[in-house]
C-alpha cells in the first residue's frame, strides 16, 4: 500500500478534561468580541487573497507576510471555531492574536509553499474546488437570511457539534469518538478553505483524518 500523503495543513485539537456541562448554552455569546474583530478580518482576508492572486499569476510565489496573515486569520478562526461552534471542545476563552499560542488546546497551520503554480492559481479556486465546496456545504452547510428572513444554519459538524454537548450536559462527558470525528470534518474543511485561498496547490484529499493530531506535514527546504 502506498503511504497516504501528509497535507500542509495541520489541524489539531484537544479536549478539555473537564468541560462545563452548561457553559456551551453561552459560549456564543462571549465569543461576540471575536466575531467582530473577525468581520474585519475576514474583509482584510479577501483583499489579502487577490493581492496574492497577482502576486502567485506573475511570480509563482505568495508573499510570506501576506501568507503569514492569511494562516493567521484561519488560525483565529478555528479557535473560536473550536470554542463556541464548532466541536465546542474547551471553555478556554480564545485568545486576540494571529500567532500560533503554544498552550491553547486548538491549533491551527499551514505549510509555507515555496512555489506555486502560476497555471493552476487560474482555475483550482472556482473550477477544480467545485466538488469539494459541495462536500464541505453538506459538512458545515450555510449561514445568512433566509426567504423567511429568519436566520439559517446547518450541516453536519454544527449537528453533531450540538449532539455530543446535550451529551455532555446529561452524562458530563464528551463522547471521545464523536470529537474525533468532528475533528476529521474540520480538518477536511480546513484544507478546501486553503486550498480555495490558494495557499496550496495540493488538492485535499477525499478522507477524514480523524483524531486530536494531524499528521505532520513535510519538512521544506528554505
Amino acid at each position: 500500500m502506498n503511504p497516504v500523503a501528509a497535507s500542509p495543513v495541520r489541524i489539531e485539537a484537544f479536549l478539555d478534561p473537564r468541560l462545563s456541562r452548561w457553559l456551551w448554552l453561552v459560549k456564543w455569546l462571549l465569543a461576540v468580541p471575536h466575531y467582530i474583530v473577525l468581520f474585519f478580518l475576514w474583509i482584510a482576508f479577501f483583499f489579502v487573497t487577490v493581492v496574492a492572486f497577482f502576486a502567485i499569476l506573475f511570480t509563482g510565489r505568495y508573499p510570506r507576510a501576506l501568507f503569514d496573515f492569511s494562516v493567521g486569520v484561519l488560525r483565529w478562526n478555528w479557535r473560536v471555531g473550536y470554542y463556541a461552534h464548532t466541536a465546542l471542545g474547551t471553555d478556554r476563552y480564545p485568545p486576540f492574536t494571529l500567532a500560533e499560542v503554544a498552550d491553547y488546546p486548538a491549533h491551527f497551520d499551514v505549510a509555507y509553499p515555496e512555489r506555486l503554480s502560476r497555471g493552476l492559481v487560474l482555475v483550482k479556486w472556482w473550477l477544480l474546488a467545485i466538488p469539494q465546496y459541495i462536500v464541505v456545504e453538506m459538512y458545515v452547510g450555510g449561514w445568512g437570511w433566509g426567504e423567511t428572513d429568519h436566520w439559517y444554519s446547518g450541516g453536519l459538524v454544527f449537528f453533531l457539534s450540538f449532539v455530543a454537548v446535550i451529551i455532555l450536559a446529561f452524562t458530563g462527558r464528551y463522547p471521545v469518538h464523536l470529537f474525533d470525528f468532528l475533528l476529521g470534518l474540520a480538518r477536511w474543511v480546513a484544507r478546501v478553505a486553503a486550498y480555495a485561498a490558494l495557499m496550496t496547490d495540493a488538492y485535499p484529499p477525499f478522507r477524514l483524518d480523524m483524531g486530536a493530531r494531524a499528521t505532520p506535514p513535510p519538512l521544506t527546504k528554505t
